[in-house]
């Protein structure tokens, strides 16, 4: 099934809360290169962080139906709704149906462009298709996260939100007079054929605000809309699953920081793996363990300066910590993110605790080490070159990795449970020092210590296979000594772990398709984590299982259960982290990188095996 991002793939529906919140899954994105906001099929803002997409929420009603604040422009009677990215884009338009008529709202987060413009701009625009539509509009601020209770004030036709460092003006053209009531902006108009009328809301930090006129905003929208266009028409992929594979590159493009090229996992934090459970946890980091999948997926459609950009600065964040890896960075290369918990916010869908940074920022996990050694390889293989430092600075990773391979660690879960020797850490350990050497021939890294690397390789591929391996399941196992699954053995195939063709790892991705699955679905692993609860199906493992199909040969169940997830998108093409193979419902932040990141791979690996 491919996806049409022409137009919405259903009707008309309602739209509808549960005790304030709709479904993970029913959310669009909006982006600028900066910061990502989430947009309801009701008209609502629930989710933006300012100035960045890792700054504090100024709307949050995503964690906090009642003090997180939100933006809404909505009709003012019952309605339904379609909506779609306008082609090419990721600016999203959503349609009103009422009995009264239709309206047409076009949500955007602007790129500046030359001249005096905001930090950030958020533009409504409505557009009267036919009938009179009563419309109304609310602008509620966050007073949760650590900021205050924000001054509001209106000056003519601009109002002001005024939060210490932070600033915003809000200028409606033709939506009403702004009114201050009970600390929310508010304003009510009426639509008719052929009107237009528009919302700008201009942020500011620790700098003027910038009050923009109807021309500035309008002209910027158009070129948001072209830049978009741009460069989602130099993509190149054809195949079966194009459509979906634009979709998941458009929706990478939102996670990419454009002033460090770091790609954040997700826009969002604390969005939970089981509603009312405890894991929740924030991903608006940028993860190494990402770094493979990001590298191949760049540069497979054509993003060149992206991967460019990407390696320089994983290159710089790892500067300080090298030759060792961090698990995670801030999108400013920042290696600090310590975890804390948000009292103030009551969790999506009383989902708690809230989480801001990470915790996993203090772990060891060393398949990270094969990550960036294969992502440095694509790099280079894709024609690139590295400066005699960063060439040091890689061999040098690689012999710690000929050090520390045989240390337990976290694994590529980050559990909370105590270290063990996992398998697929190990796999990678061998993986990073594969790709040393292939580039140590090449000439692209000092290869002075190749012998150790082969040796360290010949101790790792003994130790998994005498005891990582269990004979009465005839799968390698989720770490040495036990007999549990993980889906993350896949990835010994993604990487060509042991060869393209490993006995053992067929007879593992067996296992995985007989014990993991539910449908199309594949849970990361059995046995214990340190956490209680259960979790959905990790949507990047079935994702992991096509390209592991069509790898292996298996191009038909690769090809039919890549068309069962292509239909498990929302409306819009987006996926969340999880999916509760029950119900279907999205769990996890959103959108969530990794998935899109396995999307986009999966499908070219099987559009390549099929040609």
């Amino acid at each position: 099934m491919e996806l049409d991002i022409e137009s919405s793939p259903v009707g008309p529906r309602a739209v509808r809360r549960l005790d304030g919140f709709v479904a993970i899954g029913e959310y669009a994105a909006i982006g600028d290169g900066r910061t990502v906001a989430l947009v309801a099929p009701d008209g609502t803002i629930d989710w933006l962080c300012l100035p960045d997409l890792d700054s504090p929420p100024v709307f949050a009603a995503l964690l906090d139906a009642d003090r997180g604040g939100r933006f809404v422009v909505a009709p003012d009677v019952k309605f339904s709704v379609t909506r779609r990215y306008l082609p090419l884009t990721n600016v999203l338009e959503t349609t009103f149906h009422t009995d009264r008529g239709t309206v047409r709202v076009t949500d955007a987060l602007t790129v500046p462009r030359g001249g005096l413009f905001p930090m950030r701009e958020l533009v409504r625009v409505v557009d009267g298709v036919d009938g009179e539509v009563p419309m109304r509009w609310l602008i509620d601020p966050c007073v949760a996260l650590g900021r205050t209770r924000p001054g509001l004030r209106v000056r003519g036709d601009v109002a002001i939100v005024d939060a210490r460092a932070d600033a915003l003006s809000v200028r409606a053209w033709d939506a009403g007079a702004v009114a201050v009531k009970s600390g929310t902006l508010t304003g009510r108009f009426e639509t008719g054929p052929g009107s237009r009328s528009m919302l700008a809301l201009s942020a500011a930090h620790q700098e003027p605000v910038v009050i923009p006129t109807r021309r500035d905003v309008e002209d910027r929208l158009e070129h948001t809309l072209s830049v978009w266009r741009d460069w989602a028409g130099s993509r190149r992929h054809d195949g079966p699953w194009s459509d979906a594979v634009l979709r998941s590159a458009l929706a990478l493009k939102l996670l990419v920081y454009a002033p460090s090229g770091a790609v954040a996992a997700a826009a969002t934090t604390s969005l939970p793996e089981q509603l009312g459970g405890t894991r929740n946890w924030d991903y608006r980091f940028c993860w190494v363990r990402d770094a493979a999948f990001i590298m191949n997926a760049l540069l497979q459609l054509g993003c060149a300066p992206e991967a460019t950009t990407f390696f320089w600065w994983l290159m710089h964040a790892s500067q300080l910590t090298q030759p060792r890896l961090q698990v995670l960075y801030r999108l400013n290369g920042d290696p600090s993110a310590p975890e804390h918990v948000v009292t103030s916010f009551s969790g999506y869908r009383g989902s708690r605790p809230v989480r801001i940074g990470n915790g996993a920022v203090d772990q060891v996990q060393l398949d990270v080490y094969g990550d960036l050694m294969h992502a440095a390889w694509l790099y280079a293989n894709a024609g690139h070159d590295f400066d005699t430092e960063i060439g040091h600075r890689l061999a040098n990773t690689a012999t710690l990795v000929s050090r520390i391979w045989h240390e337990p660690d976290a694994g590529i879960w980050e559990v909370r449970s105590q270290p063990e020797h996992f398998t697929q850490s190990k796999m990678m350990c061998w993986v990073a020092l594969d790709r040393a050497i292939r580039l140590a021939e090449r000439g692209h890294i000092p290869g002075g210590h190749i012998p150790r690397w082969r040796s360290a390789m010949d101790d790792i591929r003994r130790f998994v296979d005498d005891h990582c391996w269990s004979y009465s399941h005839n799968t390698y196992t989720r770490y040495a000594g036990s007999d549990e699954l993980d889906a993350s053995l896949l990835l010994g195939v993604l990487f060509e772990y042991g060869g393209r063709q490993s006995p053992r790892m067929q007879s593992t991705v067996d296992a995985i398709r007989r014990e993991l699955t539910a449908g199309p679905f594949v849970r990361r692993y059995t046995g214990d984590d340190g956490l209680g609860g259960r979790e959905g199906a990790f949507v990047a493992c079935s994702l992991w299982l096509v390209e592991a199909l069509a790898r292996l040969g298996h191009g038909r169940d690769a090809a039919t259960l890549l068309d069962q997830l292509v239909a498990q998108a929302n409306d819009v093409g987006l996926y969340a982290e999880e999916i509760d193979p029950a119900t279907g419902e999205f769990l996890g932040n959103f959108p969530q990188g990794l998935t899109h990141l396995a999307l986009i791979n999966a499908a070219v690996a099987l559009t390549d095996g099929l040609n």
